[in-house]
């Protein structure tokens, strides 16, 4: 089988990655868990896992279990009887009642209260479920996939959620990186959506000015690719010439750029060999205690959120983990 990646665009080896990934786990009904900073696409990677699969042609049901108001939820995803509470004047199924047969992606899994946590642990151990309000147990067939951008692992320790469900969650992990380590993938994507609205709005096309590209390289990108998104549809609107220049951009942009490399060159003073003469240690040696101590800094100013700490350090979250485990820290 071959992975289609449903237009996501990206050339990065993380995104390369992904989808080898992907294309192993979409035959299966596997559980996924997605993690990932907010706007990195994570819907996008989880109907891609569905369009891929061997239930493409069945319903995919998504839930965001952060904006659904708490006191509803139980209701959205089990469904309800007549007469279960106020205002249920007739049954209605949830949601996943009408994903039988396909896959339900539960986004923002995080949010989930505790009670709730245990009646999702059920479906997934037991395949089975009642509506709010019913005593009769439905069966169901259902592929589920999640995904949140907390720390799942620091929410256990934290009692926040429940360590038997996060294990049936995380049988097959997937973090998407944020955009701002994606290198080229950075303007593949503002092309592409440059392109788009230019077309949607009949205007004339646009290119980037080469100044306006290393701008675009350095910012850190927040907001990820849903940031760079609407930052492309307000240049298609604003922009006057044909040539998008670096005035076009929103000037946080252009303050974070002017200070990232000034500030490296005053304050930042490379190594010397007379610093491992006289700390009597070998460059290996060195560069691992260098490493070990941006590490503990790190993990110190983040409150040991791993999670955090790895954003901070520029690096994925299982590689600061390995490396953790490695350093016995």
């Amino acid at each position: 089988m071959t992975f289609d990646p449903c237009g996501i665009l990206g050339n990065s080896p993380a995104l390369k990655q992904i989808f080898r990934i992907l294309e192993k786990v979409a035959p299966t009904d596997t559980t996924v868990l997605v993690t990932g900073e907010s706007g990195t696409g994570k819907e996008l990677i989880v109907r891609a896992l569905h369009k891929n699969s061997l239930r493409k042609d069945k319903p995919f049901v998504p839930v965001n279990c952060g904006a659904i108001p708490k006191e509803l939820l139980e209701s959205e995803l089990f469904g309800h009887e007549k007469g279960a509470f106020t205002h249920a004047i007739r049954s209605r199924a949830g949601r996943f009642e009408l994903a039988n047969g396909g896959t339900i992606f539960l986004d923002e899994i995080g949010e989930l209260e505790l009670s709730l946590q245990v009646k999702i642990l059920r479906v997934i151990q037991e395949k089975e479920f009642e509506r709010v309000g019913s005593n009769q147990t439905r069966k169901v067939d259902v592929r589920i996939i999640a995904a949140t951008n907390r720390d799942l692992e620091e929410e256990v320790k934290k009692g926040n959620f429940r360590e038997d469900l996060f294990y049936r969650l995380n049988v097959i992990p997937i973090h998407l990186p944020p955009l701002r380590e994606r290198g080229e993938d950075i303007l593949l994507l503002a092309e592409h959506f440059l392109k788009k609205f230019c077309q949607q709005k009949k205007g004339p096309m646009l290119s980037f000015a080469p100044e306006t590209k290393q701008i675009l390289l350095n910012y850190s990108w927040p907001g990820n690719v849903r940031e760079l998104e609407n930052i492309m549809e307000r240049i298609s609107i604003l922009c006057e010439g044909k040539e998008v220049t670096p005035a076009d951009l929103p000037s946080k942009m252009l303050n974070t750029s002017k200070q990232v490399k000034p500030e490296r060159q005053e304050k930042f003073h490379f190594p010397s060999i007379k610093d491992l003469q006289d700390l009597n240690l070998s460059l290996k040696d060195f560069l691992e205690e260098i490493e070990n101590r941006l590490i503990i800094e790190a993990l110190e100013q983040c409150g040991g959120v791993k999670n955090k700490a790895a954003q901070l350090l520029g690096i994925k979250r299982t590689t600061l983990i390995e490396k953790i485990k490695k350093k016995n820290f």
